[in-house]
C-alpha cells in the first residue's frame, strides 16, 4: 500500500503548468519568410532588440517628407514593427498629420478626446485622471476595419516613469506549439468595446454607442495585410470569445493566447522624452502604457491610421 508521503509527491507538476512555458531559444524573426533584407539611405537604424523595434536617427520630421523618405519609413515599419524618433523639436499638428498620411488617412477613436485638428486625439493624465491603458491590447480591434497603425507624440512627460511597451504578435504566433497553431488556424473571434470602454458608461450611453459600434469578428490568426505574415490577433480587453467553442474551452484557449503578449522576448520598452515620436504597426503588435507615474502629468497626442478588413 502506498504511504501518504509517497502519494503526496507522486507525479509533481510545476505551479505554472501552462503551454506558454518554454525555456531556451525562441524563434525571433524580424522579416516575413522570404522577404529581402531592406537597405536605408534616408536615416540610421538603431535596433532596440535584434528582431523588433528601432530608433531612426538623422531625420527631421518637421521638414517636408520626400517620397524617398516616405517609402523607406513604410519599409522600416514593416521590418521593425515599431519605429521611434527623438528630438523632434518644433513638431506641430500639421507635421503630425503629414507624417501619419505616409501610411493612410486618420481613423478617429470614438472614445478619445479630440484636439482642434481632425484625427488627433489627446491623452492627458495627471492627479485627477490616472492612466488606464495599462493592459496589453491592439487599438480599435472592436472595429470592423481595425487601425493599421498609430503615430504617437510626447507632448509632456513625467520626470520618471510613463514608458510604453510593445509586444510582437508575429513572434507570439511563431512560438506557439504546432498543434496549437493547427487548432486555431481557422477560428474566428468576436471583438467588442463594451467590457472595457463601456465600464465607464451608464446603460443609456452604452445603448447610444452600440447603435454605431456593434460587435465585430476577426480571425484569431490574421495574415498581415502588407507583409502577409501570420500574426496572432486576440487581446485581453476587446476579444470577448471564440466562435464555435463552449465557455470552458473559450476560457482555456483565450487564457493561453492572450498570455503570449506577456513573454519578455517578444517585447520592447521605450522611455519617453519630450519631442519623442513612436509609430507602430497595430496589426503586428500589441502595446501597454505603463501606469507608474501617478500623480505626475503625462500628455500624448495620437493619430490612428485607418484600417482594412482582416483575413
Amino acid at each position: 500500500m502506498q504511504d501518504v508521503a509517497t502519494a503526496q509527491v507522486a507525479d509533481p507538476k510545476p505551479v505554472l503548468d501552462k503551454p506558454l512555458m518554454h525555456y531556451g531559444r525562441r524563434t525571433l524573426d524580424r522579416l516575413a519568410p522570404g522577404a529581402e533584407q531592406p537597405h536605408y539611405r534616408q536615416f540610421e537604424v538603431s535596433p532596440l532588440t535584434p528582431h523588433f523595434g528601432a530608433v531612426l536617427g538623422g531625420v527631421d520630421l518637421t521638414r517636408p517628407l520626400t517620397e524617398e523618405l516616405a517609402a523607406e519609413l513604410r519599409q522600416a515599419l514593416l521590418e521593425w514593427k515599431v519605429i521611434f524618433f527623438r528630438g523632434q523639436t518644433g513638431f506641430t499638428a500639421e507635421h503630425h498629420v503629414a507624417l501619419s498620411a505616409v501610411w493612410g488617412p486618420p481613423e478617429p477613436n470614438p472614445f478619445f478626446a479630440q484636439t482642434g485638428t481632425p484625427g488627433i486625439s489627446r491623452l492627458a493624465k495627471d492627479a485627477k485622471a490616472a492612466g488606464n491603458k495599462n493592459i496589453w491590447h491592439s487599438d480599435h480591434s472592436f472595429m470592423a476595419n481595425p487601425s493599421l497603425g498609430a503615430v504617437l507624440r510626447a507632448v509632456e512627460v513625467p520626470a520618471a516613469g510613463g514608458d510604453t511597451m510593445w509586444a510582437d504578435m508575429g513572434a507570439a504566433y511563431d512560438n506557439l506549439p504546432q498543434d496549437l497553431k493547427e487548432r486555431i488556424e481557422d477560428l474566428t473571434a468576436v471583438h467588442d468595446w463594451e467590457a472595457s470602454w463601456g465600464a465607464l458608461m451608464n446603460d443609456e450611453q452604452k445603448a447610444a454607442f452600440r447603435a454605431s459600434w456593434p460587435q465585430v469578428e476577426h480571425p484569431v490568426v490574421v495574415r498581415h495585410p502588407r507583409s502577409g505574415r501570420r500574426t496572432l490577433y486576440v487581446n485581453e480587453p476587446f476579444t470577448r470569445y471564440i466562435k464555435g467553442l463552449d465557455e470552458a474551452e473559450n476560457r482555456e484557449l483565450l487564457d493561453i493566447l492572450v498570455l503570449q503578449a506577456r513573454i519578455p522576448e517578444f517585447q520592447i520598452r521605450f522611455h519617453w522624452e519630450p519631442d519623442s515620436i513612436a509609430i507602430w504597426d497595430n496589426i503586428a503588435v500589441q502595446h501597454y502604457a505603463v501606469n507608474d507615474y501617478f500623480p505626475q502629468r503625462r500628455v500624448m497626442e495620437r493619430i490612428a491610421i485607418a484600417g482594412v478588413p482582416l483575413s
